[in-house]
């Protein structure tokens, strides 16, 4: 069954509506109709079987017939904080990542960095990496979309760190296996912080500010890993260990919706025809337009 996101604000009572973006995917791009089904997730870890009631010019609008709590989401919440590499390497890492149960991905400015841009189109990379998120949530069939933060600064990054369980970084100039780092934790682990350099890794001044506000230094092994490879192995230990990656299928229990009154649903309408000879582009996924790091961030989904 096919699948959307929409936001929680979409969904009141037993009725869905969908924004401009995911009708024109649904009408134009899948040809749906008004009494297909569909599966819908809210970003908050329910989801829904809707039957599509109307289709009308930008907006769509359904009745909830079922509604779930999604079994996708880790009980580690994991953020990733990736040096931005060059090229699209941070398109995969923030794909990977989402598949593997990130909550959270901070793309870092740090001392090794070499892609240099002005704000504004840090904001452009910011939105698309945020898309590729959504993107990568819906194949991989998750609930929750990972918010990808606009780029900062690591020094900035490291004075206002989120409290975490684990606050990690990974350093291919430390001796200590992330492995044993994992073993010695005590208490149960909840959250977790992952910071990882960019081609080059962290300089050692970097590590030792990270350290000096409450990170542990750990390495990958005795090969060093590109750094496409290096957060999400970072990630898929920790979800290994203390997450759900490699554990079994949890089963998912389905409410059904209570019966709808007639007088509620509105007649399905005939869907609105496609205009023009082709397939338009697809909107702006909900990124505001506030620069990076300003009004308007984090980004909505």
């Amino acid at each position: 069954m096919t699948r959307f996101h929409v936001r929680p604000e979409a969904i009141t009572a037993d009725r869905v509506v969908f924004d401009e973006q995911e009708t024109r995917h649904l009408s134009r791009v899948l040809r749906l109709r008004p009494g297909d089904s569909v599966q819908v997730v809210d970003g908050r870890g329910t989801e829904f079987t809707v039957r599509l009631e109307s289709i009308e010019g930008r907006a769509a609008a359904g009745t909830i017939l079922t509604r779930s709590s999604a079994a996708t989401e880790s009980p580690l919440a994991v953020t990733l904080a990736q040096g931005i590499p060059k090229g699209d390497k941070m398109e995969w890492i923030v794909r990977t990542v989402t598949e593997l149960g990130v909550a959270r991905v901070v793309p870092l400015l740090t001392e090794r960095t070499i892609v240099r841009l002005e704000p504004g189109r840090w904001r452009d990379r910011a939105r698309r990496w945020q898309r590729v998120a959504k993107e990568a949530a819906k194949q991989c069939g998750r609930a929750v979309i990972p918010t990808v933060d606009p780029p900062r600064p690591l020094q900035e990054f490291a004075d206002a760190a989120p409290a975490a369980d684990l606050r990690l970084c990974l350093w291919e100039g430390e001796h200590r296996g992330l492995s044993e780092i994992l073993d010695a934790a005590r208490g149960p682990v909840a959250s977790a912080l992952l910071v990882v350099g960019p081609e080059g890794g962290l300089a050692a001044r970097e590590v030792e500010t990270l350290v000096a506000r409450g990170f542990t230094s750990a390495g990958l092994g005795p090969r060093i890993l590109r750094t496409e490879t290096a957060g999400p192995v970072g990630v898929a230990l920790l979800q290994g260990r203390f997450g759900d990656v490699g554990a079994p299928r949890r089963p998912v229990s389905k409410v059904i919706a209570p019966p709808i009154d007639p007088a509620r649903v509105r007649a399905p309408a005939s869907p609105a025809q496609p205009s023009g000879g082709g397939i338009g582009r697809g909107g702006d996924p909900g990124i505001h337009a506030g620069g990076v790091g300003g009004p308007g961030w984090p980004p909505a989904e």
